[in-house]
């Protein structure tokens, strides 16, 4: 499905957040800190919403995570926004001092919310002070683009995703869990830092991007191919693919397991977790006058059992 945005979408990353006050007519948070298990809700969905609008920093626009920061006149802000404002409240202009809004701080603890993904499917329900923590590992967070050759900012689920690359990026888009390529470039002294070629693989139910781009190693120019699962890294670690390099009695094999898209792009290439090949020794694949490349790169993909 589509990127959408709601509210508390991305929080600064400079916060400090530290533990909620605590008194007896607060609930036990440490109780349900590491429980996946989704609340309940118990709204008044006016009251929910307008408390929420006090959450909300008005430097920022972020929902604010102890401690909570108040002028003398009760504005209050963020901790990571307080150093940015030079100790000035944004709402008066008075000093903001030291004050830390407990009250504000015991109210928030009080709240339980939905996660921000629901959109994409999660119906958890969490205490305030929780749901960022599950919002960062939510199976059910969206994706970024896996396509390398720009810098795309959509995000989505797979379906949606796999849509987008063969619509807007013009992918080719394969069945099966073999391959061959050919990857030509009449140039080969230029070395890019951009992907020369991904294409798209649907098999097992799923869905793997086979990257091919050049890159710089240091001094010396290499050719790079690997492979990326459309999911998470659990599921990942289910699958494992070759890749196969060669010519004149001469071969390069490569022999993992796919990273997930969870994994940037940039990410998995700078680790060199993929078939990785000289120039020179790609120039020696190409034969002929070593001013093409020329490769042919097969692999398969399969599923562990």
């Amino acid at each position: 499905m589509a990127a959408g945005s709601s509210y508390f979408d991305s929080m600064v990353d400079d916060v400090e957040i530290i533990d909620p006050p605590k008194g007896e007519s607060m609930m036990d948070l440490g109780e349900h800190g590491n429980d996946p298990t989704p609340f309940q809700p118990k709204p008044n969905l006016s009251v929910v919403s307008n408390v929420r609008e006090l959450l909300e920093c008005p430097v920022c626009l972020n929902a604010m995570y102890p401690p909570i920061h108040q002028c003398s006149n009760g504005h209050t802000l963020c901790s990571g926004c307080k150093p940015r404002v030079h100790n000035r409240c944004p709402t008066c202009r008075h000093e903001l001092g030291n004050i830390r809004c407990l009250a504000l701080e015991k109210v928030a603890a009080s709240l339980e919310l939905p996660c921000k993904y629901q959109g994409y499917g999660c119906m958890g329900i969490y205490p305030y002070y929780c749901k960022m923590k599950h919002e960062l590992q939510c199976p059910f967070r969206p994706y970024n683009c896996p396509y390398a050759g720009s810098e795309c900012t959509v995000v989505g689920d797979i379906p949606f995703l796999v849509g987008h690359l063969k619509d807007d990026h013009k992918v080719d888009m394969h069945n099966g869990s073999t391959f061959n390529h050919r990857y030509v470039k009449s140039n080969p002294q230029e070395v890019e830092n951009a992907t020369w070629m991904l294409t798209v693989f649907s098999c097992f139910g799923q869905y793997f991007c086979l990257h091919f781009e050049a890159f710089q190693l240091s001094m010396a120019p290499v050719y790079i191919a690997f492979l990326r699962f459309m999911g998470d890294d659990s599921d990942a670690k289910n699958y494992s693919y070759s890749l196969e390099v060669g010519a004149n009695g001469r071969k390069m094999i490569w022999q993992g397991v796919p990273r997930s898209i969870r994994d940037s792009h940039k990410k998995v290439r700078d680790s060199y977790d993929g078939l990785i090949i000289q120039r020179n020794m790609a120039l020696f694949f190409s034969g002929g006058d070593r001013k093409e490349l020329k490769l042919r790169v097969t692999g398969r993909i399969w599923k562990e059992q």
